[in-house]
């Protein structure tokens, strides 16, 4: 496709262009050995939870926040760099795949099992990468002063203890919003609007903070490990309903919603029109 058909440079790309780069990405994906996107998932577990440890260490250094919405755009704002880390860099979350990987779906060029290769294989990374990562945490955290038990306890707090309702449904915005940086970050031409789409949209969980499950992970585990108040037996829940949510969010409000009202859009039209006598094609 053009340059003239996509819009000038700088700009967003036309629906049906994001539409094609989206599913190609993910056929891609599925194409792959399944060793390969495990460790790109085991990495993009690792890389998020630097969100969870950002906002602990900004909890243990703060010493309190002279607001409940000072602290919240703070922390929003610090969790917002570890979902750019991965998709800047690339790498394979589950909470990406389930509004990417459903559109060939839709589309017939893939089957269900196909998505749920991909699906089982990018969570099941994720969370050993979080995992991993949350031993890291065991061992630095508190003994050099950057990450207290309490923080993570804070942060565990916010996300378990609720109805199951209530996580599903949290979990369902975070999923949406996640679906969203993963369409919007396909739109943009280039790096900068790019950072800035994943900035503004996964700021928006963090702020919340809604529920998503492998950044969650990485917060409840942290706060059941360093015994920071928060019992094993809730994290069960919590991932249950937040998986639920975010597959919902992903699937319907993104992946279904904008591959219907781009597949009912009709066809394209070309127009020709004339200014001062001169016509243009």
């Amino acid at each position: 496709m053009s340059a003239n058909e996509d819009g000038p440079t700088g700009a967003t790309l036309s629906y049906r262009k994001i539409l094609e780069r989206e599913m190609e990405n993910a056929l891609k994906e599925m194409d792959r050995p399944a060793v390969g996107t495990f460790i790109s998932g085991f990495s993009a577990g690792l890389n998020l939870s630097f969100g969870a440890l950002f906002m602990a260490m900004v909890l243990t250094f703060a010493g309190g926040f002279d607001s409940t919405l000072t602290k919240q755009v703070t922390l929003a704002g610090v969790s917002s760099i570890a979902f750019l880390f991965v998709v800047i860099g690339q790498t394979e979350l589950f909470t990406a795949h389930s509004t990417m990987a459903v559109l060939p779906v839709l589309d017939g060029r893939a089957s269900l099992r196909d998505l749920g290769q991909i699906w089982s294989v990018t969570y099941v990374s994720n969370l050993l990468g979080c995992a991993a990562f949350v031993a890291l945490i065991a061992a630095i955290g508190e003994p050099m002063g950057i990450a207290e038990p309490s923080a993570f306890g804070s942060l565990a707090g916010a996300l378990v203890g609720l109805p199951w309702w209530t996580i599903t449904l949290s979990g369902v915005v975070a999923g949406w919003l996640m679906g969203m940086a993963t369409w919007l970050s396909a739109a943009s031409r280039d790096t900068v609007g790019r950072i800035v789409f994943v900035l503004l949209t996964t700021a928006a969980i963090g702020f919340g903070p809604f529920h998503h499950a492998i950044l969650g992970t990485t917060e409840v585990l942290s706060a059941i490990v360093l015994d920071a108040g928060v019992a094993p037996g809730a994290f069960v829940p919590f991932i249950v309903f937040t998986t639920i949510g975010n597959v919902l969010g992903g699937t319907v409000f993104v992946a279904l919603l904008n591959y219907g009202h781009i597949a009912l859009a009709g066809e394209e039209k070309d127009v020709d029109f004339q200014a001062n006598g001169i016509e243009d094609s």
